[in-house]
């Protein structure tokens, strides 16, 4: 199973690594989980120091959403509610690490929680999150993805 989209897209700003402005992160199975690691960069700072809310929600929110490929039958799936709890501020220098883990699967619906630490010690948690995601009907994928085939063959991997 692929994680990561290695199609003509690669436009997202999380994982997307053609997206000048993106994250780049990279994504992989570890023990049932979805893990990514994450180097912040200075234009990612809210306050000096502090990497910016917005950025931790959106890594929180990418792992989680691809939680779904670890269902039963696997989909892709977009974010139906996303709940972020910061535990303290995340400092801007040191190496992240995202963990997300499938909770619960429905029928066109999964939910997952996930964490955000310190890369080299997991035990410091820094923000943690619980989302809902929904699959992606037919009709919305095709309009979604009329303009990138590639990236269709992708998604139904």
């Amino acid at each position: 199973m692929e994680l990561n989209d290695t199609t003509d897209y690669q436009r997202c700003f999380v994982c997307g690594q053609r997206n000048p402005f993106g994250l780049h992160l990279v994504f992989r199975i570890d023990n049932n989980t979805i893990v990514a690691e994450f180097q912040p960069r200075e234009e990612h700072q809210g306050f000096p120091g502090v990497i910016h809310g917005g950025i931790v929600a959106a890594v929180l929110d990418e792992a989680l959403g691809r939680t779904s490929l670890l269902a039963k039958n696997p989909e892709w799936s977009m974010t139906g509610r996303l709940e972020i709890r910061y535990r303290r501020y995340v400092p801007y220098g040191p190496l992240l690490r995202i963990r997300a883990s499938l909770e619960t699967e429905r029928r066109r619906m999964v939910q997952a929680s996930g964490k955000l630490t310190l890369a080299d010690d997991e035990n410091t948690l820094l923000a943690e999150a619980d989302g809902t995601f929904l699959y992606l009907s037919t009709n919305a994928v095709d309009t979604i993805l009329k303009d990138y085939p590639g990236l269709r063959g992708f998604l139904e991997n």
